[in-house]
């Protein structure tokens, strides 16, 4: 049973995607959202490292119209990551067993 685990926090405020990418098994998946989508930045380095250290096992993703809505670039984000629209987070939804909010 697979679960999508969703992050709606910046990881400078708060450690749910640390708690995220601890708890994740292989299958899971990974998708930032809202404020979220800052730990998806390359520059990040702290961030980004974990995310990276993550990919073997899991899937990551991050909304696309949040980063736009952030005024991060595609270009930005951390080689591996897939960026997803609104009918991509649908379809990641409904490709899962149970979905983890992470707050």
């Amino acid at each position: 049973m697979s679960t999508l685990h969703t992050v709606n926090k910046s990881p400078f405020d708060r450690g749910s995607l640390a708690s995220a990418l601890a708890h994740a098994l292989p299958g899971d998946a990974i998708l930032l959202i809202e404020d979220g989508v800052v730990g998806a930045r390359a520059a990040a380095q702290k961030t980004a490292d974990l995310v990276q250290a993550a990919m073997p096992a899991c899937s990551l993703y991050v909304l696309g119209p949040d980063l736009a809505a952030r005024g991060i670039p595609v270009t930005d984000v951390v080689g591996g990551m897939t960026v997803v629209d609104y009918a991509g987070f649908v379809d990641l939804v409904a490709g899962h067993d149970r979905t983890q909010a992470w707050l």
